[in-house]
């Protein structure tokens, strides 16, 4: 079988192709250039964000005896190319939530102590290293703050606040961030065009927001998405697919609520009941729409939305319909309606009762 999923198949293998971080990717690549490498770092964040990939890219890029001037690697040298034919003896990999005992790191630490055979460091990458249980923790500390000249470790973690002060003292931390819907969308389109696949922008901001800032995700979401629809995918199979709430829905309901049309909203809801989504995640998007509403309504603040040009230029017409106040009013209603949302009994009607206090807000009413 020789299929390769997106995420494995277009994982980042240089510093500039690394989607979303470029203020960690400068800083790797100045150490690199001035000779400043510490002993020891910690790549924090959330899933998917990348932690990985830059810790293997920098492994990689420490030890290419033929760096080019923008501090890339040459992926011609010995050393590179046993990198990319997953045999370097240089670069060692330890999951630390199935090795977490005080024997695992036991066995690193002699493994430690030999130098490498090609290039100049030996570099140790320890994934979720914050499941080390606190033996293995204590007997990693001084190894970690005096290691040999040539080990170098690398640390990733998703929860930082579970590593030990005094390993996070003995290293240099990068918080990577989240992966913008902004960011997701263009890797994902590049991605596309190299596959020959033709997907609709709004499509792909779709995925990049269910992805909720993981490249990983966001690659694994399209991969699901052209297995349904094949290689032209429009907005609506991703919508079909993914089983998230149309723009429109919201378009719909905050356009009736403006006029006082509580029938309209009320017959929208239960279609939205129909289709089988939560009531809660309906209250969720409806207050981030009215948010994006607010936004929209001044050229300051409509880079905020993350959203296709075409939808953007709804929000913005939808917006100019609406008061100001009406939508401050509503934003807090929506969110009053949604904390109060798991506490109340009969969720269906605490959410009708949500959409009749927005169409009182204008103080209109349809007969």
């Amino acid at each position: 079988m020789d299929y390769i999923v997106s995420a494995r198949k277009y994982r980042p293998a240089t510093f500039d192709s690394v989607v979303g971080q470029r203020s960690i990717t400068t800083t790797l690549k100045n150490a690199v250039k001035n000779g400043q490498l510490a002993h020891a770092y910690l790549f924090c964040g959330p899933r998917g964000v990348g932690k990985t990939t830059c810790a293997r890219i920098f492994a990689k890029t420490i030890n290419c005896s033929n760096l080019g001037a923008d501090q890339e690697v040459c992926n011609e040298c010995e050393s590179c190319r046993a990198f990319n034919e997953n045999r370097s003896f240089n670069i060692h990999e330890l999951d630390a939530a199935s090795n977490n005992s005080v024997d695992d790191i036991r066995t690193l630490i002699d493994q430690v102590r030999i130098p490498p055979q090609v290039g100049r460091y030996s570099v140790y990458i320890i994934d979720e290293v914050h499941m080390l249980s606190q033996s293995a923790f204590n007997a990693f500390l001084k190894t970690l703050e005096e290691p040999p000249h040539h080990a170098i470790f690398i640390l990733a973690t998703t929860e930082k606040h579970k590593i030990l002060p005094t390993i996070l003292s003995r290293c240099q931390i990068f918080d990577f961030n989240r992966i913008t819907v902004k960011d997701a969308a263009a890797h994902l389109q590049q991605v596309a065009q190299k596959e020959g696949i033709s997907i609709e922008a709004e499509g792909l901001n779709v995925i990049a927001r269910k992805a909720d800032g993981a490249m990983r995700d966001a690659l694994s979401i399209f991969d699901q998405i052209v297995a349904f629809s094949g290689r032209q995918i429009t907005y609506r199979d991703v919508i079909d697919n993914l089983n998230v709430l149309d723009y429109d829905v919201f378009f719909g309901i905050v356009d009736a609520c403006s006029a006082g049309d509580y029938r309209k909203a009320m017959l929208d809801f239960d279609e939205v009941l129909r289709r089988g989504f939560d009531p809660l995640h309906f209250l969720e998007g409806l207050t981030h729409h009215l948010r994006n509403l607010l936004m929209g309504r001044d050229a300051s603040t409509l880079t905020l939305l993350d959203v296709a040009d075409s939808t953007r230029q709804q929000y913005q017409d939808q917006a100019a319909r609406m008061n100001e106040t009406f939508l401050i009013d509503a934003i807090d209603a929506a969110s009053r309606c949604e904390m109060e949302f798991r506490t109340a009994r009969d969720k269906r009607q605490h959410v009708e009762f949500g959409l009749l206090h927005l169409c009182c807000l204008n103080g209109e009413k349809k007969k």
